[in-house]
């Protein structure tokens, strides 16, 4: 996989050149160079933790941008069976944006629905680049609905810079489809998962988010705002946007410190975009036992414990007058 290279990953691209022309080199030449490549195998698995044991905010957030990271579509295929997709909304349009239908995890029937991205030009134009118009959200709560006829837990899958700004999701009333999936979404009868697999931006990503468990992979990011556009609001340039992503506190590892989320998933080392199927493994593995535990919970159990999750977060701090 040819995989694109981060700012923060420069030293490390470059280490793996040197190792990429040693090995033509040895093998245009016949030189036997075992020793030189083990010695440099070993300097780029340092240079590699060092890199990812040691990321900024703002770094997590290009990490969840990857365009190579894996997105809904990808873990559906190595995680599920049988998945089959359900499109439209029953009002206006089937929205590319958000996929979701019938799918088998362990065996069991599950309704799966996640935010999708596109991997070129051509297909984000047709997923509008993850960002869903309120068709979308009234697809995913369509499907909600109709797990909790049947009695199955729901799962869905994060990853969206926003829910769709433009004119004519306004005038189709995307404001009133994303309150709407919140308050259904925290009376569902049936037990609910949500992951961010990549990013969760604003109500967008919360349309999806009430639910159970809230799980996060640990390059991940959660925020009512970008960087960016926090940036440009409170330090009025985008050069802030370091600033801004440390202080909008939206890490896996600082969400879950705020008890906003239940659980970190690790990711393998140089992120999930490195390798899908050991981030699929990671992922079906939470899924399974986050299930588990709520499987045998009475649906009005279920019901009240959400609730009383959401109702009981909330952090705050107080500060004392200016000196």
């Amino acid at each position: 996989m040819n995989v694109p290279r981060l700012d923060f990953e420069k030293g490390i691209a470059e280490l793996e050149q040197q190792i990429r022309s040693l090995q033509q080199l040895a093998r245009d030449r016949g030189l036997d160079m075992t020793t030189e490549l083990a010695s440099l195998e070993e300097k780029l698995t340092v240079l590699r933790e060092q890199a990812y044991s040691s990321l900024t905010p703002v770094d997590r957030v290009q990490l969840a941008r990857h365009p190579k990271r894996p997105y809904t579509l990808d873990y559906a295929a190595r995680i599920f069976t049988d998945f089959i997709e359900l499109h439209g909304d029953r009002a206006f349009r089937d929205d590319a944006a958000i996929v979701g239908g019938w799918a088998r995890l362990n065996g069991e029937t599950v309704m799966l629905i996640g935010h999708q991205k596109g991997r070129d030009m051509k297909e984000n134009l047709r997923r509008n680049f993850g960002m869903p118009h309120p068709e979308g959200y009234r697809k995913a709560l369509r499907l909600m609905q109709l797990a909790e006829k049947f009695g199955r837990p729901v799962i869905t899958l994060i990853d969206t810079p926003g829910a769709y700004p433009g004119i004519g999701a306004e005038e189709r009333g995307q404001a009133e489809a994303i309150a709407r999936n919140l308050r259904e979404m925290a009376r569902l009868r049936v037990p609910s998962i949500s992951v961010v697999i990549g990013e969760g931006g604003s109500g967008g990503a919360l349309a999806l988010g009430v639910t159970d468990r809230v799980l996060m992979f640990e390059n991940s990011i959660y925020s009512v705002i970008s960087p960016e556009g926090c940036a440009a609001i409170l330090w009025k340039t985008n050069e802030a946007k370091d600033k801004a992503a440390a202080a909008l506190r939206l890490t896996a590892d600082d969400l879950a410190s705020l008890r906003v989320i239940d659980e970190v998933i690790p990711e393998p080392t140089g992120g999930a975009h490195n390798d899908w199927d050991a981030a699929a493994r990671a992922l079906g593995d939470a899924l399974a036992r986050h299930l588990a535990e709520l499987r045998g919970i009475a649906p009005e159990d279920l019901v009240a414990q959400r609730l009383n999750k959401y109702l009981a977060m909330g952090a705050w701090r107080t500060v004392g007058p200016a000196a």
